[in-house]
């Protein structure tokens, strides 16, 4: 009778505690809602626990929102359940037409696969330099000292356009707006060299870029800024010209100020590299017109396994990871790797599971474009199921850390949301999506005010 008695007191205790927690967050988010900074803008909040699934707290929980890059956990878990966590991608090299006299006449051949880590710098075995080794080595097991032919990359199954639909001006060509394509190179991106004078307003220059650009020019409209203004100089490709414009300012007294950018083309970039890495190895190049059919395999290079891919997509946030692996999801199943089918495929996996394709309105797949719109209540949804999987703790350790709480993070202009786990002093585990949109002021400020929200559930 004592224990019932003692089990019914801690019960109660415990629903009381839950209920408190329920009111302090409630009154945390009406003063949230409240703040000048949301004045012509809206918040969404869903957070439920872990355990019961039982909701704590919801509020515009089912209206659309852009999510920017908390959309990522959407990708990232869908890939782990539609290409397994081991998935790898391959990337085969060939040759056609025959070896004659010391000479290879036919195609040097790349079938890729869409692998986004193709000369990578966070992998040993994926480097631009581990890479062209490999490749130099596969064609020098042929003997040939000399290549009379072109280097083809086959992209069958792939759609032309390596940008998703939805992406604004401002964001093509900037490394964070890299395209993904059936082959990629250095993760589509390459730094700008920006050197500026002493005076605000004067001209800044382009220096050098790294590593150097073959396809393309670049000019400059930037101009020097006070000291400590940092990094505001943005990439333009104009349509059918072949010199990239930057804008923008840049701080006054900088002699190597990099900027990071997108290639307008990566097979280009990365044919003349490899066709110099030929070169240098004693395979000279000789012209030849038209292309020789057949193929025989020399080389293929696996990826590293999708976890890891995983870990970096939401670390450091890669976009082109997450078009990467929608195209992949689509041209594994349709053999059509196109970003519209990825998506599609997407939306009926959730739709499976009971998630409403309603809210999961996207047109990427990570999240750059101010065209998607899906719900928190879906993020949790989608958590939630992920906490259940055996890749889960992949997909947990691949969340970054904020404000003491493993969460995705997001933002493009207007937009700041967080999605994730949060284990309270008291052990109650929360997952919980948090989405603003329209904002006004400072991004930080709008920020550490969300903070002090999901600081109720610590």
């Amino acid at each position: 009778m004592k224990r019932y008695l003692l089990t019914t007191v801690l019960l109660i205790s415990c629903f009381g505690a839950v209920a408190q927690a329920d009111k302090a967050l409630a009154a945390a988010f009406k003063k949230f809602e409240a703040d000048p900074q949301l004045k012509s803008g809206i918040a969404s909040l869903y957070v439920a626990e872990v355990a019961t699934g039982k909701v704590v707290f919801q509020k515009n929980a089912t209206l659309g929102m852009a999510p920017a890059s908390t959309q990522k956990i959407i990708t990232a878990a869908t890939a782990y359940e539609l290409l397994g966590k081991e998935y790898r991608y391959k990337t085969e090299i060939g040759y056609s037409g025959t070896v004659e006299a010391a000479t290879l006449k036919g195609d040097i051949i790349l079938r890729g696969s869409g692998d986004p880590t193709l000369g990578s710098w966070r992998w040993k075995a994926t480097s631009d330099s581990a890479l062209l080794n490999q490749w130099v080595n596969a064609i020098g097991t042929l003997g040939v000292k000399s290549h009379q032919g072109h280097i083809y990359i086959d992209k069958k199954g792939w759609e032309f356009e390596s940008i998703p639909n939805g992406w604004t001006w401002e964001d093509i060509g900037n490394y964070y707006g890299a395209g993904a394509g059936s082959f990629n190179w250095r993760e589509n991106q390459y730094d700008i060299l920006l050197a500026s004078g002493n005076e605000v307003g004067s001209a800044v220059t382009v220096a050098s870029t790294r590593p150097i650009v073959r396809s393309f020019q670049l000019t400059s409209a930037v101009t020097a800024a006070a000291r400590g203004t940092g990094d505001n100089a943005y990439v333009y490709y104009p349509l059918g010209n072949n010199t990239g414009l930057v804008r923008g300012t840049i701080p006054v007294g900088e002699k190597a100020f990099s900027i990071s950018a997108a290639y307008p083309d990566a097979v280009k970039e990365f044919t003349a590299l490899f066709r110099q890495a030929l070169s240098s190895a004693g395979i000279g190049a000789m012209k030849q017109d038209g292309r020789i059919p057949g193929y025989r395999v020399l080389d293929t290079h696996y990826s590293p396994v999708l976890d890891s891919m995983i870990y970096w997509f939401n670390r450091r946030s890669i976009n082109l990871y997450g078009e990467a692996l929608v195209k992949t999801i689509a041209f594994q199943s349709k053999e059509k790797g196109s970003t519209e089918e990825g998506v599609k495929l997407l939306k009926d996996h959730w739709k499976s599971k009971g998630i409403d394709v309603v809210e999961l309105n996207m047109v990427d797949g990570s999240g750059l474009s101010p065209l998607n719109r899906v719900t928190t209540r879906a993020q949790v949804a989608i958590l939630q199921y992920a906490k259940k999987q055996s890749w889960y703790p992949g997909f947990y350790l691949s969340l970054p850390e904020f404000n003491g709480m493993k969460m995705k993070s997001g933002t493009i202009r207007g937009v700041k949301g967080f999605c994730g786990y949060h284990r309270s002093k008291s052990g109650k585990e929360y997952v919980f999506s948090f989405l603003v949109n329209n904002y006004n002021g400072s991004s930080s400020a709008i920020v550490q005010k969300m903070y002090k929200v999901l600081d109720e559930l610590k």
